[in-house]
């Protein structure tokens, strides 16, 4: 679809850092947490070879979505390729997510057995 690809080197250098800083802090696999006061479910994969990282984002209270793949480039650079969305909506996402920070409690005796 024409204007779904992005090239992350014509996104500002700073924002461009703190977008890949942000989704790199994001952990593999599901969580969930808030974006724009609102529960959101986030699934990121990532490649073996890290060149590809895949999110998939769900409002849980509504219908909003937000969906993208990032592919590192072999020289410098990045390209960010939306989908069905911009990609201001997808920066202003990752900048914004919280995931929620639950720590797992295992008892000192269901851990022993």
């Amino acid at each position: 679809m024409p204007g779904t690809m992005t090239a992350c080197r014509e996104t500002p250098s700073p924002l461009l850092a703190t977008f890949e800083d942000a989704l790199a802090k994001l952990p593999d696999g599901y969580v969930d947490g808030h974006f724009d006061q609102r529960s959101w479910g986030v699934t990121v994969k990532r490649s073996q070879d890290g060149k590809r990282i895949w999110l998939y984002g769900e409002e849980l209270s509504g219908t909003d979505i937000v969906s993208f793949n990032l592919y590192r480039l072999a020289g410098p650079g990045s390209i960010l390729k939306p989908c069905e969305m911009s990609t201001a909506k997808v920066i202003e996402f990752v900048l914004g997510f919280e995931p929620n920070t639950r720590e797992r409690c295992v008892s000192t005796t269901m851990a022993e057995k």
